[in-house]
């Protein structure tokens, strides 16, 4: 199975925000659409950054005025990027390895969409699933 399998159903919308934005704009955006990332985009949706619930938590432990900060101070800009032909198992391993749970999708350094660590676990779930279903109707067949 590959990420674009989840973006086809999951659909491709990736809420943005810009670097000099602030903290307080971010936890707005993440708290009203109810998403744990945001990809930091500069103009044309070049991709520069992700900042995440995570990262706002670690920056509030250490710093009060944290909501009046722009986004570009405390957003991770390193960003680990997938392409829709990943299959998802290496996703997850990656994902998992090195402990982040948002994936920006990148397609001819265009900005696709973005999956979560939930997404690529329910698609491996619904996956097996599948699997264990079709397995119990042939045995069922072969008994009857």
């Amino acid at each position: 199975m590959k990420v674009n399998s989840i973006l086809s159903t999951k659909g491709r919308e990736v809420i943005t925000i810009h670097p000099q934005q602030t903290i307080r704009a971010a936890v707005e955006l993440l708290s009203r659409h109810k998403i744990g990332a945001l990809v930091v985009v500069e103009a044309e949706d070049r991709l520069v950054g992700i900042i995440s619930e995570r990262d706002v938590i670690r920056r509030a432990a250490v710093d009060e005025n944290v909501f009046a900060l722009p986004v570009a101070e405390v957003m991770t800009r390193k960003v680990i990027t997938g392409v829709p032909q990943d299959d998802l198992f290496s996703v997850a391993h990656t994902m998992t390895e090195r402990r982040f749970r948002h994936l920006p999708i990148m397609d001819n350094d265009k900005l696709v969409g973005i999956i979560s660590i939930g997404d690529v676990l329910k698609a491996q779930r619904d996956q097996y699933r599948g699997e264990i279903d079709t397995l119990e109707a042939q045995i069922l067949a072969g008994e009857a």
